[in-house]
């Protein structure tokens, strides 16, 4: 049987009703109206500048006037999700609601979650290394796996996490690699903060990036500044087993490398690698 590891700091945010496919599609990076049960996106929404309020992946579940959409979130941010979403409601025929008490949210590395057990399954769209995820009714699934697993994973495939890797409120969906993670849709038309996204996307504006690295020994904890002789690069974010990620400016990271100099945090030699997906 799969190893179902239970990803405790996440919480779910419930939107529904008849417009419930119009309202989020209009606001999120991602395409929502042809989203289908079975599947799950990767989204934010964002700023009208452009900036990540938040980001999760969006389960749809039913058909028609029953359709709704589960937004698995990080649980630290489901009033602001609630809050901004309500701001854009107006007249939309759309709940939205906190089911966080109601369901869990789990990750499978390497086999489907059970279908039966599951209120909602998908394959992670963000990178194949991080397998399958679930939503299931509290009780309903036993967790048996290591979350230092999912983390390691997670961190190996360039995949950052929010309020570790990036400030939410800070940082564009460029920063934290959403172009690069099936996060954004530049096909898909308007969505707040859609012009500074675009424009950072055809003009390659994006000087920062958060990027996985090697450590020479025990990776660093979050928050370390990294170096390169007397040069700031960027600040370290998720950690484990000799391996991390890192909040990067480009620029400097390749003037380093043309100058023969080695990245370190806390006295620690890092080496920047390629994500694995």
């Amino acid at each position: 049987m799969a190893d179902a590891i239970l990803l405790d700091d996440r919480g779910v945010v419930e939107v529904a009703g008849a417009d419930a496919a119009r309202f989020l599609h209009s606001l999120l990076t991602n395409d929502i109206l042809s989203l289908r049960p079975g599947e799950a996106r990767f989204c934010a929404l964002l700023t009208p500048q452009g900036k990540i309020i938040g980001d999760f992946l969006t389960f749809a579940e039913g058909a028609g006037d029953k359709r709704r959409f589960l937004l698995d979130c990080p649980r630290a941010l489901l009033g602001e999700l609630r809050k901004r979403l309500s701001f854009y409601k107006l007249r939309a025929e759309v709940t939205i609601a906190d089911r966080s008490e109601e369901l869990a949210s789990f990750a499978y590395l390497d086999a489907e979650p059970p279908e039966a057990a599951a209120t909602a399954r998908a394959r992670d769209p963000r990178a194949l290394a991080l397998g399958w995820r679930a939503l299931a009714a509290k009780g309903a699934i036993a967790a048996s796996g290591d979350r230092a697993a999912y983390d390691a994973r997670r961190i190996e495939a360039g995949v950052p996490e929010g309020g570790v890797d990036f400030a939410y409120g800070d940082a564009f969906p460029h920063e934290a690699n959403m172009d690069l993670l099936a996060g954004v849709d530049f096909k898909k038309g308007c969505f707040v903060g859609q012009e500074v996204v675009a424009r950072m996307q055809h003009r390659g504006l994006a000087r920062k990036r958060v990027a996985p690295y090697r450590a020479e020994g025990v990776a660093p904890a979050p928050g370390q500044a990294i170096l390169a002789g007397d040069k700031e690069l960027g600040v370290t974010g998720s950690a484990g087993a000799g391996r991390g990620l890192a909040l990067i400016r480009l620029d400097r990271l390749e003037e380093a490398r043309a100058g023969g100099l080695s990245p370190s945090a806390g006295g620690t030699r890092l080496e920047f690698v390629e994500p694995t997906g």
